[in-house]
């Protein structure tokens, strides 16, 4: 399956992006916590670190493992990569 993102809308990294890494990368499901060895994706500076692997891993589909994000939430994180991924 294609995932379909929708940039229309601008994203926000508080408001947007940060909610999804809480309830599908780190907090809630612990692969990406702290002290994970698979790679931390808690604070900002993480994941700004490491935002060309992250919609890499969204877009094909291997992030997050046994689940799948929606196109809200795939969207929320890949525009907000796309446009620069601002601490905002």
């Amino acid at each position: 399956t294609v995932a379909t993102v929708d940039c229309s809308t601008s994203k926000s990294f508080a408001t947007d992006a940060s909610p999804v890494f809480q309830s599908s990368c780190s907090y809630s499901t612990g692969c990406h916590a702290t002290g994970s060895s698979k790679g931390v994706f808690v604070t900002y500076q993480q994941i700004y670190n490491s935002r060309n692997t992250i919609r890499s891993a969204v877009m094909n589909g291997s992030m997050p493992e046994g689940k799948s994000l929606s196109s809200a939430e795939l969207s929320a994180i890949v525009c907000w990569i796309d446009a620069g991924a601002a601490n905002n």
